[in-house]
């Protein structure tokens, strides 16, 4: 860089091209801190791309997915529900979010899904390389039937650091909040145990520990186990996602999830509770001899109990949701004259940062999020 040299009005004090030193500074700890270190030549916080919060991009993605999903509420069609959140998720997705990501949970194959299948790379580009984890409706079917507890999800980390669910789509889970040590629990103790090891690690009785899991015939015997163990069962349609959420918030009325579901979803549970501090295990699970020989053919071990960080590695972690339905997550879409509003959540993992955001869409106003206006402009955001 060019230094000029001081000019007659710089004479006797500090050289114009030199930094002024600062002398430090009274006040709380976390300002005095940061005057500090400017004093001394630092910069503050960092603001640069490399390290924005992604998540306040992702929501915008949710957003779009569960107003387009959300108008096929009650309907019938879940395919044509999936396909409309589909169709804004992606179109959002390369309008707003600044990554090169490329999708590792999708709809599926290539041959099978048109538009966010496993492979296909999407963003800008102008960011860094990500995996990205996406279910543009966790519980279809509570979208078809006009149920409660239907969400639109993604997740997003670092390059190689999401598990990949190969041939076996199914596996054992059992999550759990914050206010759980990690490995309080696990899935090769019987059922029994684990519950009374969270109702220690809470200060409850056993008695007031609530289990969710899907409500599936496949899970008979788990609720038979569970109450005979003595606790509470909150059974929910669809949307184990949001299952696993729950369990992690604060005050949360539920203690822990149970049973098997999605594996991709449970990939994407683990993005979330990475970001909120809880802890979730996962273990394989076909659904038959054919899917068993398929993944053991591809390397992959059916004994293994898998941790958070064996489901998502990476220390950059991004999360976003929006309702699509009403659920006890969050408030499903609500159209009104002229727009519609939208209740979401957004994490992430390096600061723990959990946001509850509520927007106001409005028709009349192009946005990249509005469905009136199908453009993937720029600035329409």
């Amino acid at each position: 860089m060019l230094r000029s040299a001081p000019t007659q009005q710089c004479a006797g004090r500090v050289p114009c091209h030199e930094p002024r030193k600062h002398a430090a500074v009274r006040g709380p700890a976390p300002q005095r801190a940061l005057m500090d270190r400017m004093a001394q030549g630092g910069t503050g916080p960092d603001y640069s791309r490399a390290n924005q919060n992604l998540a306040l991009e992702l929501v915008r993605v949710t957003e779009a997915a569960a107003l387009g999903g959300g108008k096929w509420m009650g309907k019938g069609d879940k395919n044509a529900a999936d396909q409309a959140a589909v169709d804004m998720m992606r179109r959002v997705f390369e309008a707003c979010v600044g990554v090169h990501g490329v999708v590792v949970i999708g709809e599926g194959e290539k041959d099978e899904a048109p538009m966010l299948y496993n492979g296909e790379h999407v963003g800008d580009a102008s960011g860094p390389l990500m995996d990205i984890a996406v279910d543009p409706i966790d519980g279809t079917t509570c979208v078809a039937n006009g149920r409660s507890g239907a969400i639109a999800v993604i997740a997003m980390a670092e390059a190689g650091s999401m598990f990949n669910p190969g041939p076996c789509m199914y596996m054992e889970k059992l999550a759990v909040g914050p206010d759980v040590p990690a490995d309080t629990v696990s899935l090769d103790e019987s059922v029994a145990h684990n519950i009374r090891a969270v109702a220690r690690a809470k200060n409850k009785a056993v008695d007031e520990v609530t289990v969710v899991l899907l409500d599936r015939p496949r899970h008979k015997p788990l609720i038979d186990e569970i109450r005979a163990a003595g606790a509470r069962i909150r059974l929910i349609s669809d949307g184990d996602v949001g299952g696993a959420i729950e369990v992690a918030k604060d005050a949360s009325p539920a203690d822990m999830l149970m049973g098997i579901g999605g594996t991709p979803e449970g990939v994407i549970a683990a993005c979330a509770l990475k970001c909120m501090g809880g802890t979730i295990y996962g273990r394989l699970w076909p659904r038959d001899d054919a899917e068993r020989e398929r993944t053991i053919a591809a390397g992959y071990d059916l004994n293994k109990m898998m941790r958070t960080e064996d489901l998502c590695s990476g220390e950059k972690v991004f999360f976003a949701a929006t309702g699509i339905t009403d659920g006890d997550l969050l408030r499903g879409v609500r159209y009104h004259s002229g727009g519609g509003a939208t209740s979401s959540v957004v994490m992430r993992g390096e600061s723990g940062t959990v946001r509850w955001i509520e927007t106001h869409h409005k028709w009349a106003k192009p946005s990249a999020t509005n469905p009136m206006f199908l453009t993937s402009d720029d600035s329409m955001h």
